[in-house]
């Protein structure tokens, strides 16, 4: 008898620790603006670029501690040691419009290619991505790059397809 009563006990146990078992799910999230997303983001965009983005979009006004309906324009700056966006918001959270600079970060392999076909003995010593977008369809993606060979520089502009400025 006792070591039926064990065995109902050990039994109802282990049922319990099989009933406690934890799933996860995939992270799931919420875009309020994803015309921004699909605009600016590009298949070789640098990781703290499109992390940014991303907050950038998913940016909820009405979550402010300065909210007030009687405010019909709010601009949010976005910070990262890589970059920074000066954003503007409507009062529904909708982007209005983007001032974007981010310094020194991974280059697409379009510019990369562009850049070392025209100037094949110089090197890239510094660089700055620039983005201005708005949210009427129009969208301006640069890069400013400071080329260098010995003691020689040269400064030149780029757009996201390697075309020469």
């Amino acid at each position: 008898m006792k070591k039926l009563m064990l065995g109902l006990f050990l039994l109802g146990l282990t049922t319990q620790v099989y009933a406690q078992g934890s799933e996860t799910f995939p992270a799931v999230y919420i875009v309020h603006n994803y015309k921004y997303l699909s605009d600016v983001n590009s298949k070789e965009a640098a990781m703290p670029v499109e992390e940014l983005h991303l907050k950038v979009s998913d940016f909820n006004v009405k979550e402010l501690d300065i909210y007030a309906d009687e405010y019909d324009l709010y601009e949010v700056y976005f910070v990262i040691p890589e970059g920074k966006i000066l954003a503007s918001y409507d009062s529904e959270s909708n982007l209005l419009r983007t001032i974007e600079r981010y310094k020194n970060i991974n280059l697409p392999e379009s510019v990369l290619e562009s850049v070392s076909t025209r100037f094949p003995n110089w090197a890239i010593s510094k660089n700055a991505y620039l983005v201005n977008y708005h949210n009427s369809g129009k969208l301006k993606k640069l890069y400013k790059l400071t080329l260098e060979n010995g003691n020689k520089r040269i400064k030149i502009k780029v757009d996201d397809n390697g075309d020469f400025l």
